[in-house]
């Protein structure tokens, strides 16, 4: 039987011969005879004639370097011949058959680039087919979605009990990503900038907000910002339709409740949360400790007014939780100062009832009676001075532990919409249908796995 061309042992041996050997298979070790005319010019009478006495007639000599003393083959080279007889025999050399083996790789693994052109021509009206649909797909999306807005703010928070040379060497630190924080002396902030985000996200910051009043842009018409976002929000038109066709199989739905329990939320309130992370975003540079809250919304001025509330919030959060301790402190000196102010009057008004009614009185009893109620009365005067000076001291303690805050940008009502990016959508979908064409028709032509090295 023939072999198959890749299976033969002699690919196209040098230039000078120009066409293969043909290998026919003979004998259980596989043995050839090789029939070429240059080779074997001519078959002698007798010769192959008695496949008994010639029972291995021809062998395939490998490619080797060693010297074997039993055949007729030669050392570096490649020698054809007959075990016993030595009549034909020829050398063919390494080079050119190493240089043609490379030649025929490269020439296998080569990518014909005119013929993948020329495929994609060939089903360029597939292109004009796709293309077009891709365009109004993505023209449809785009003008689904509604427009947004967004604002800025941008605020320095004052950082108390840092010196200015402590102040430098945290800025430098955290250039590097190392935040020293409380290592600078700053162990009174248990509450640093970096946190500002993570307060915002709480649940009692969010639900501070939902009593906010708005008023839209386009009809003054004024609600809360919990109202707002519950019934005046627009979505695309899917949307609302997965939203019905679920309502269908939902239970019903229950009236929202107008007592807000950030221990107990009801689905709606932790929808309107979930909206409101959403739109409502902190960042703190921990560089420079710029605090920036960036507001998105559909309506322009609800935008900036929400902006401008949750800075507002967000100050009075951190404010009330930096005197917090020192408020707690006022209140009791408050409460000691109104003892011991009542104290004082009740051992005053005593001393001078008595000292009235005893005016006349020369006994030593009623003279002894009168110096202690004069004496009780100053020692509770005493008392009342003191508590009147910590009083002070709590109420100067509570201004200083007062922050500080610098806006750096106000909130403005945006003119522009930030979004949605309608021309960018449509070239991205435009780009993504020209791509999956483009490898369908090659994954057809038979030219992706070339193209990807994969052959």
């Amino acid at each position: 039987e023939r072999q198959e061309e890749r299976l033969s042992p002699f690919p196209t041996i040098g230039k000078g011969f120009g066409k293969r050997f043909e290998a026919l298979s003979y004998g259980k070790r596989g043995l050839g005879k090789m029939r070429d005319p240059r080779v074997y010019p001519r078959k002698k009478k007798g010769f192959l004639d008695k496949p008994s006495e010639q029972s291995s007639s021809l062998s395939v000599a490998s490619l080797c370097e060693s010297e074997q003393s039993s055949s007729g083959w030669r050392s570096r080279g490649f020698t054809l011949g007959n075990k016993n007889e030595s009549n034909f025999s020829y050398i063919f050399n390494m080079e050119e058959i190493n240089n043609n083996k490379e030649y025929i790789e490269e020439e296998e693994s080569s990518i014909d680039f005119g013929k993948i052109f020329q495929d994609l021509l060939k089903h360029k009206t597939l292109y004009y087919k796709v293309l077009p649909v891709a365009f109004l797909l993505a023209a449809i999306y785009a003008i689904s979605l509604p427009n947004y807005y967004s604002c800025t703010v941008k605020l320095s928070p004052e950082l108390s009990g840092g010196s200015s040379s402590k102040s430098g060497l945290a800025s430098l630190a955290s250039s590097f990503g190392v935040n020293l924080g409380s290592a600078l002396g700053n162990s009174t902030e248990a509450l640093f900038p970096t946190l500002y985000p993570d307060l915002m996200n709480s649940v009692d910051f969010k639900t501070s907000l939902f009593s906010i009043p708005v008023k839209r842009e386009e009809d003054n018409k004024s609600f809360t910002y919990y109202d707002y976002l519950m019934n005046e929000q627009k979505a695309p038109w899917w949307s609302q339709a997965t939203k019905a066709f679920f309502g269908l199989f939902g239970d019903k739905e229950q009236e929202p409740s107008a007592k807000v329990n950030p221990f107990k939320l009801t689905k709606e309130q932790a929808d309107i949360m979930k909206a409101i992370d959403k739109n409502v975003v902190c960042d703190v540079d921990k560089k420079t400790m710029v605090i920036t809250i960036n507001v998105t919304d559909q309506d322009a001025l609800i935008c900036a007014t929400m902006a401008d509330s949750v800075k507002t919030r967000l100050q009075k959060f951190i404010t009330d939780y930096r005197t917090s301790k020192a408020r707690v402190d006022l209140e009791y000196n408050q409460k000691l100062f109104g003892e011991a102010k009542a104290k004082y009057e009740q051992a005053r008004d005593r001393y001078a009832a008595w000292a009235d009614s005893h005016r006349a009185v020369t006994s030593q009893s009623a003279q002894t009676k009168e110096a202690d109620l004069q004496n009780e009365m100053q020692m509770q005067q005493q008392i009342y001075q003191q508590v009147v000076a910590q009083l002070q001291q709590a109420e100067m303690r509570v201004q200083q532990e007062t922050p500080a805050f610098t806006t750096l940008q106000s909130a403005t009502v945006p003119v522009r919409k930030t979004g949605p990016k309608r021309a960018q959508m449509c070239l991205i979908f435009l780009f993504l249908a020209f791509l999956g064409t483009t490898g369908w028709i090659l994954y057809k032509e038979d030219d992706l796995k070339p193209l990807l090295g994969l052959s």
